[in-house]
């Protein structure tokens, strides 16, 4: 066989082309230009999503304990903190207890380059598109560190973008619309990278706690995670034992 011939096919060489509509016919139009990261990161998703067989998990983590922790620290320390650095400490954990999620599948599929380091990327919203910051060695870092390198690393994302070394080395990504709303969604892998966790808004629900009914705050969590790595079984496994992690926010400082 030819070098061609072995080459793995990424898209279907018999699918008839997207078409091509003048929109004008229908009414008045107006066209505008992509920006130069939205050209970057769509031509990236849309590899992503083509050669990458998602699946996406959804679960659920009671956040009632680390929602109080997380007031209380932030007072200790005089700063405001998010979940986002909580998250991205349980995430480690689970990075830990589950070697397989940080990980990379060789270019020819046949090897998985198991990592040693913990480097998590955030997605941030900006006017010129969607960037992903890297916050290395999060498992060396104190939960008030993350939150200053990651408010850091957003605000520059947003003003005035990051060099490709700062977006760079990622092992897991976590991409949050908690802020904006939504129940679940299914976040897009980033090669290399195997997984992606995604958040939305909390929401409230009555629970029965030793006969009396309470209200429980619960962090929905949706996992993508490519098929060829993990199964099912695994990422229900890691969804809960994120869950878990934010639970009982002692096992996060």
């Amino acid at each position: 066989m030819t070098a061609a011939e072995k080459a793995p096919v990424a898209w279907p060489d018999n699918l008839p082309p997207m078409p091509a509509v003048d929109f004008s016919q229908f009414g008045p139009i107006e066209t505008v230009d992509l920006s130069r990261y939205q050209l970057l990161t769509g031509a990236f998703l849309g590899r992503n999503w083509v050669q990458i067989p998602h699946v996406t998990h959804h679960d659920e983590a009671e956040i009632d304990a680390l929602d109080e922790h997380r007031r209380q620290l932030g007072n200790d320390l005089g700063i405001k903190l998010t979940p986002l650095p909580f998250l991205i400490k349980a995430l480690v954990n689970a990075l830990k207890a589950f070697p397989k999620f940080n990980a990379s599948l060789s270019p020819d599929g046949k090897r998985l380059v198991l990592k040693q380091y913990f480097h998590v990327g955030v997605a941030v919203d900006t006017d010129n598109g969607l960037l992903v910051p890297v916050i290395q060695h999060c498992d060396r870092k104190s939960i008030a560190e993350i939150a200053s390198e990651l408010a850091e690393k957003s605000a520059r994302a947003r003003s005035k973008g990051l060099p490709i070394t700062e977006m760079s080395g990622g092992c897991m990504t976590i991409s949050s619309l908690g802020s904006i709303g939504g129940t679940a969604f299914t976040p897009i892998i980033n090669a290399p990278e195997v997984a992606i966790l995604g958040v939305t808004r909390v929401t409230e629900r009555l629970a029965m706690v030793e006969g009396k009914v309470v209200v429980k705050h619960l962090l929905p969590l949706s996992l993508s995670y490519d098929h060829r790595v993990i199964n099912g079984a695994d990422a229900a496994r890691f969804c809960r034992f994120v869950a878990e992690q934010l639970a009982d926010p002692t096992l996060l400082v």
